[in-house]
């Protein structure tokens, strides 16, 4: 099996847990900093990797560290992931936790390009215009390219909805030269 796929089922039991626990918010906030400290922390990095040191060692270490910070069922979801020795995933598994609670909620994110860097007003106009055109709470992810003119690019998955004044003009000049072609 393929990390991302191993990832995504065992973000789909902690979306389990979470829901039972009723804390969706509060479990990704949790599995995204265990991720975040793996990433940043080589020791603890070494640590989880070690073949050096046996899974219930590791396990003992995660339940001291983590028993007044996080929650019982949590610690245990962790410990699992060591004895089923996919502590490495935690990254992956944060990401796909991510997507999936995104799918619950209904919410979908848009990566928009806008000429300019846009005012807060300004985002949360798009934000709200593109959750009425698509139907679903939509995260925008802002980039500024002045090459569009104008206007915005929006991507949503595969799907690009293309409105800057580039293509416009672009769109334009294509219809006057074959206006004039055609006349002749």
């Amino acid at each position: 099996m393929r990390d991302t796929t191993i990832a995504r089922n065992y973000a789909e039991a902690l979306l389990a847990l979470a829901q039972r626990a009723d804390a969706l918010a509060g479990y990704g906030t949790m599995i995204a900093a265990v991720a975040d400290a793996m990433e940043r922390d080589e020791a603890l990095r070494r640590f989880l990797d070690s073949p050096r040191i046996s899974a219930d060692e590791r396990s003992a270490v995660l339940a001291r560290a983590f028993q007044d910070r996080m929650p019982r069922l949590f610690v245990r979801y962790l410990q699992a992931l060591v004895h089923n020795r996919r502590q490495m995933l935690i990254p992956q598994i944060a990401v796909e936790y991510s997507n999936l609670v995104d799918e619950v909620e209904g919410r979908i994110h848009a990566q928009v390009t806008v000429a300019k860097e846009p005012t807060a007003a300004d985002r949360e106009t798009i934000a709200v215009q593109l959750t009425h055109a698509l139907g679903k709470q939509v995260v925008p992810h802002l980039a500024v390219n002045p090459a569009i003119l104008g206007g915005l690019v929006v991507r949503v998955g595969d799907r690009v909805m293309d409105g800057s004044v580039r293509r416009r003009l672009s769109t334009l000049r294509r219809r006057l030269s074959a206006g004039a072609t055609g006349a002749r």
